[in-house]
């Protein structure tokens, strides 16, 4: 679990990294558990509050990554009810 930790006292390469440049600080860091899904989330709201591309995109709930949108993004689906 050290490693997991703190992988820079073990000379793991920075390209193995999960946090690459970050936001703030811009260094690289491990990031694990609780504090890696507050740090995506604060990615998204930092996406969003600049107005980003791909921001807007999960501010509206579309697809983000360049997916088709033929047929999916057209609402949410809701249960038909059978004529009696």
């Amino acid at each position: 679990m050290t490693i997991v930790a703190n992988p820079c006292q073990f000379k793991i390469p920075d390209w193995f990294l999960n946090r690459q440049k970050d936001y703030t600080d811009g260094k690289y860091s491990q990031v694990v558990s609780n504090a890696l899904d507050m740090k995506l989330r604060d990615d998204l709201e930092c996406l969003k509050k600049i107005r980003n591309h791909r921001g807007l995109r999960h501010y509206w709930g579309l697809i983000v990554r360049g997916q088709h949108t033929d047929y999916w993004p057209r609402g949410k689906t809701v249960g038909v009810s059978k004529k009696r």
